[in-house]
């Protein structure tokens, strides 16, 4: 079965509004932003192109992180976990990638311990994107 690449959340909220938003969900998941990139800025800096207002977060639960590294140390290439926020018509889009996209990878498929971890991940990202939709 092929797992959807993320959750999509629209909120009404400016984006400077849903990163906070986005920030305090995950936090309340056990996850904390480790990064925090500004795409729009990045792209004017560095090729001269202007860019909608795009950021993407590295969210890492660090106990989930530490499992599924002493699982399978590769999964680093997979990680932190991004959240994207951007700016939209009506206020703002937030992207939240799926943990279980990680276990269609061939090199982890039969990886119990990690699928126990991605789904755990997975749970609680859903939980985000649901409390992003309640409020």
């Amino acid at each position: 079965m092929r797992e959807e690449l993320g959750y999509e959340v629209r909120l009404t909220a400016t984006k400077a509004e849903a990163i906070d938003k986005v920030t305090e969900a995950l936090k309340a998941e056990g996850f904390g932003v480790l990064t925090r990139i500004e795409m729009d800025q990045t792209f004017k800096e560095k090729i001269g192109v202007q860019f909608r207002p795009y950021t993407i977060l590295g969210a890492c639960n660090p106990s989930l992180a530490h499992a599924a590294l002493t699982s399978a140390p590769e999964i680093g290439l997979m990680l932190p976990f991004n959240v994207t926020v951007e700016a939209d018509i009506n206020g703002s889009l937030v992207r939240i990638i799926n943990p279980a996209i990680i276990m269609q990878t061939e090199e982890l498929v039969d990886n119990d311990e990690l699928r126990t971890v991605a789904s755990d991940a997975q749970k609680r990202l859903q939980r985000v994107a649901e409390s992003l939709r309640a409020a």
